[in-house]
Formats: structure tokens, sequence, C-alpha cells
């Protein structure tokens, strides 16, 4: 195989889709309104709990239905024909109505908006519903109808509607010689027997509904989550926009410890003893009685920067002691531009007196 080929090869299988999205490729999916979701649960629950309300509230709605009807007919019906009767009517048949359906309209709502919840949480987007040219294309429009994803929503929208048929057919075939009586029945009794098998069949076709529409759900969270792969070049790229480029952090990184260097190297001329380890660490220390309560370190460093921070002193006159036990305390203790610790000032003031007295100097 080719080094080219090989190249190549590296190149594909870094493009290739592998890997699960990153938190910032959710997020932004989920600003888009890009989200698992299922169209067919919400109306599959409110059909469901409707019917199965119709079966809870059954004597309730009974009850306020036959009341409609009796007022109507008992007291209307006989009132003469004026505004003001039919305004009265016409208000009492709307809040009857009202009551009656107030269980059903308030369930389905509820149902309605805990079906989205519990799918996708609380989500509140404008993106779909902005101006795109990709919706008016006719090419992307086209794209979309002879899609694979169209053809999986027909073949899903036909086996619910021959699994229907195959409820509707088996429940009323069940219930033939039973039907085949109804012209002997009461007027009620054929009511109550005729909305009997309609609320079981809304049960049974609600609740085989719900049951796709589940499965429909954990489809589209697969294709979902499909979707969102990345390849490791996507990433990368991700990273480099969010957090920048690692190479240019590192030049930035590498560039200031540089000025940091260059700035204390600067400093070094100011100091009034340069302490070393002899060979190993060498910190430059300053002291200025009227600007500061205690000496403060200007430079510190070990090994090749020891060296330099020795040079200097030495090309400036700084006066270099040697103290091990001390250069060691103050490196390890004390950061640039700090003051000095309470437990060293002792050993410090001692060095600095000594100094100060080979520089023929009185400490104030």
């Amino acid at each position: 195989m080719s080094q080219f080929q090989l190249q190549l090869d590296l190149q594909l299988f870094a493009q290739e889709k592998t890997e699960s999205a990153t938190p910032k490729k959710r997020e932004d999916a989920r600003k888009k309104g890009q989200v698992a979701k299922s169209m067919d649960l919400p109306g599959a629950l409110i059909l469901f709990f409707t019917f199965l309300s119709f079966l809870m509230f059954g004597g309730f709605l009974k009850q306020h239905f036959v009341k409609l009807f009796t007022v109507t007919f008992n007291d209307y019906l006989l009132s003469g024909v004026s505004i003001d009767n039919v305004t009265s009517l016409f208000g009492k048949l709307m809040w009857e109505g009202f009551i009656m359906l107030s269980p059903i309209f308030v369930g389905t709502v509820v149902i309605a908006l805990l079906a989205n919840y519990l799918q996708i949480g609380f989500l509140f987007t404008g993106d779909p519903l902005l101006m795109k040219f990709s919706k008016i294309n006719p090419l992307e429009g086209a794209k979309r109808i002879f899609s694979v994803k169209t053809l999986v929503d027909f073949l899903k929208s036909l086996l619910k509607v021959s699994i229907v048929a195959i409820v509707v057919y088996f429940t009323i075939s069940g219930q033939k010689e039973e039907l085949m009586k109804l012209s002997h029945y009461s007027l009620e009794n054929s009511l109550s027997y005729i909305s009997s098998i309609t609320v079981k069949l809304g049960i049974e076709i609600g609740l085989i509904l719900v049951i796709l529409a589940i499965f429909d759900y954990v489809f589209q969270k697969y294709e979902h989550e499909k979707s969102l792969k990345m390849s490791k070049q996507d990433i990368k790229d991700e990273y480099k926009k969010s957090e920048g480029d690692p190479l240019i952090k590192g030049k930035i990184k590498e560039r200031q410890r540089k000025l940091a260097m260059q700035r204390m190297m600067q400093e070094i001329p100011k100091a009034d003893v340069v302490i070393t380890n002899p060979t190993h660490f060498a910190i430059a220390l300053k002291y200025n009685a009227q600007a500061m309560e205690a000496p403060k370190v200007i430079a510190k460093g070990k090994d090749y920067i020891a060296l330099k921070i020795k040079e200097i002193a030495k090309d400036n006159g700084i006066i270099m002691m040697e103290n091990k036990p001390l250069a060691r305390a103050l490196y390890d203790q004390v950061e640039l531009g700090q003051s000095i610790p309470a437990d060293l000032f002792q050993a410090v003031a001692e060095v600095l007196a000594y100094v100060y007295k080979i520089k023929g100097k009185t400490k104030s």
C-alpha cells in the first residue's frame, strides 16, 4: 500500500461519523428545534385518554345530556319566539355543553402538554418558523417527497390503518349477533349498547396507537442520535472553534512566558541581593523601607534560569550570597512579586544587614 493510499484511508476514516455527539452539538441542535420526537405519540395518547374519559365520566355526561334535552323540550320549546328567549336558549345550551365537555377538554390539553414534555422537555424556539430558501426550493421539496423518510412514514401510516381496520373488523364481527338484535331493543338500550361498543373500540384503538407511537419514538430517537453523530475531524473542528486552536494557544502561552521572563530579567538590576543554592536556585530580593513592609522577590529561577539571574546580577554588581536552606525555602514558598513570609524575616534580615554593611549603607 502506497503512502498516498494510506493517507487517503486515514482521511476517510477521520471523516466517518462514528463518534457520539458532543454536548455543544446537542445544544445547538436543540436550539434549532432538532429533537427526538414522535408526532404520533401526543395524538395517540389524546385519543386513548379521550375515550377513557368517556368511560370514566359516562354517568356525568349522561346526566347533563339528559338535562340539556329535558330543559330544551320542556321549557324553551314551549316559550314564545323572541330575542330574549332565543338568547337565553343558546346561552343555556352553550353553558351546558361547556360543562359536559370541560373535563375532556382539560384532560386533552394536559395529555398533549405532558406527551410533548416527556419527549423533549421544555423547549421554545422560533428557528423552525424562520423563512428558509430550502423550504420553498422545488428540488429540496422533491428530495423530501421521494426520500427514505417519506417511504418509512408511509409504511408506518399503512401499518396503523391496517391494524385499526383489523381491530374494528374483529370487534364488529364478534358483536354481529347483538347488532342484528338492535331492532328489538328500546332506543335507550340501543344507544347504550352502541356507545359501549364505540368506547371499547376507541380505547382498544387508542391503546394500540400508543404502543405503536412508543416504538416510533424509540425509532425517532435512534434516527436523531444517528443524525447527530460526528466524525473525529468534526470534534476537532468544534474544539478549535470553542476553545481555540491548541497550536495557536500553545504559541500564545509561550510568548507570554517569554515576555514574563524578559520583564523578570529587567528587574534584576534593581535587586539588593541574590541568594543562591549555589548552582540550582537563585532568588533576587529587593527592599525599600519607605515603600515596602517586607522584602519582595523580584526574580527567581532554577538551573538555567538561575544561571541567567546570576550572570545579570554579576554584570550589574549585585551582591550574591550562598545560603542553600534560605534559597530553597524562598523558591518553594514565595511567588514572583510577593513579599517574604514572616517565618523567613529573621534569615532575610540577616542577609540584608550583611549586604548593607558591605555596601556601607545603614538600614532605616
